[in-house]
């Protein structure tokens, strides 16, 4: 695989007692039923369903078999609930021995408030994909041991593009046409869950990249010439717009929730044909819908007219990253969770079992669906980590909100980049 480059506010700890450690849809999955008096007690959180769960409890069963005097508490919190979860727990230091994030600017968010333990002197950096590890690594150092290597692309419904004669685009505008074909025949072309903003972010991203190239980010994130109000990223608004006009996307999708599924049962139930999400919509769609995975297909974000990016450069994340609490009173021992929950063994039970790519080297996925995802990634030159992942937290949720808001034509691309561009120059420093 090529090597590419690439506060919150303190709540009262008493939000946490009120909301009770499996509040808000958490579970806890007991992984060893037998009585743990006189053991030692582990506490892991992590925010990922159905097959992925079944992967970590294994690893956590593996671990305790090698540690017999250690029970593992395993707490699976749904993924738009956990953000504000964890940063309570963090702010009363009662965070969990070792928990998931995304790396990037969020994580380093707690790293600088001294919360993270350092876990350098216990990584094997050989064992991972640079990129990955880069992106929870700060200063030369190690914070969070990456599983998961995903990307975003457009799933569609092979079935309804065989009936209406239409072939994956490789174009912003051939995308229009399908788009238009669809709408003539009621059927909804894109599905879109975005209440919680990260969705649509992947277009403003994906549009970004292709207008303006894979160096307009970082650009703009460095501070090196370009800005967030650079012309490529009012383009990206207003193809998004074009798009929402011409009603490419279900009505609602700005109030709908991505975790409870209706937009991904839109695609199920043949009433939308495209989604664009990361490939954990395999992981989900093998849970919710498995006899769907007959009909599904995928293409790569498509080009846009005189741009200056190509369909190598890909939207990606470095997820599920493991870390250590640096209040843990078992350190060693969760360091030792963390390196089972990202082993090799781990990692390819991962990649065969729910359809996802892993961080970890040499690791090659044996189904052939995921084969193609791990054949993109090793054609790619270059992979974007998420912006709410790797800009600074306020500066992170504006680029949510302003996004969510041109969805919603609630503001031009214009008022969004200027309000990115001034937020950027109060967070950022030129490098």
């Amino acid at each position: 695989m090529k090597r590419v480059v690439l506060t919150l506010s303190i709540v009262a700890v008493m939000l946490l007692s009120a909301c009770g450690l499996n509040g808000r849809g958490a579970k806890e999955s007991s992984v060893n039923e037998s009585g743990s008096k006189g053991k030692q007690t582990l506490e892991f959180w992590q925010i990922d369903p159905g097959e992925k769960e079944k992967v970590y409890k294994e690893a956590v069963e593996r671990f305790e078999k090698e540690h017999p005097d250690v029970k593992v508490k395993m707490l699976q919190i749904p993924n738009d609930a956990y953000k504000q979860k964890l940063s309570v727990a963090m702010s009363g230091d009662r965070a969990p021995d070792v928990f998931v994030s995304w790396g990037g600017g969020w994580l380093k968010n707690f790293v600088d408030q001294d919360k993270v333990l350092d876990i350098t002197a216990d990584t094997d950096k050989d064992h991972f994909n640079k990129l990955a590890l880069d992106n929870s690594t700060y200063d030369n150092k190690v914070f969070g041991l990456p599983l998961g290597l995903s990307i975003d692309v457009v799933f569609f419904n092979k079935d309804i593009f065989k009936k209406y004669g239409l072939t994956p685009p490789e174009t912003y505008d051939e995308w229009l046409k399908i788009v238009d074909t669809l709408n003539k025949n009621d059927i909804i072309p894109i599905a879109l869950a975005n209440k919680t903003k990260w969705p649509g972010a992947y277009y403003l991203m994906n549009f970004a990249s292709r207008i303006g190239g894979p160096e307009l980010f970082d650009s703009a994130f460095h501070r090196t010439g370009k800005g967030f109000d650079d012309p490529a990223y009012l383009k990206a608004g207003e193809l998004i717009q074009e798009m929402v006009k011409m009603k490419a996307f279900n009505s609602g999708f700005n109030g709908l929730p991505y975790d409870e599924g209706q937009g991904r049962q839109l695609m199920y139930s043949g009433k939308a044909a495209m989604t664009d999400m990361t490939i954990s919509f395999v992981n989900n769609m093998k849970e919710e819908a498995p006899d769907f995975e007959s009909k599904l297909d995928f293409f790569v974000f498509p080009t846009v007219d005189g741009g200056k990016g190509d369909q190598t450069h890909l939207g990606a994340s470095a997820s599920p990253v493991w870390s250590v609490a640096k209040n843990s009173k078992n350190q060693k021992l969760a360091i030792e969770l963390a390196k089972e929950l990202s082993s090799t063994e781990t990692a390819q039970q991962y990649v065969d079992r729910t359809g996802s790519l892993t961080a970890v080297d040499n690791v090659v996925p044996t189904d052939p669906f995921t084969k193609r995802f791990y054949d993109v990634v090793k054609n790619a030159t270059h992979l974007q980590m998420p912006y709410d992942q790797t800009l600074p937290p306020e500066l992170a949720e504006l680029h949510k909100d302003t996004t969510q808001a041109v969805f919603g034509l609630d503001m031009t691309p214009e008022e969004a980049a200027e309000k990115m561009e001034q937020k950027a120059k109060e967070d950022l420093k030129k490098e």
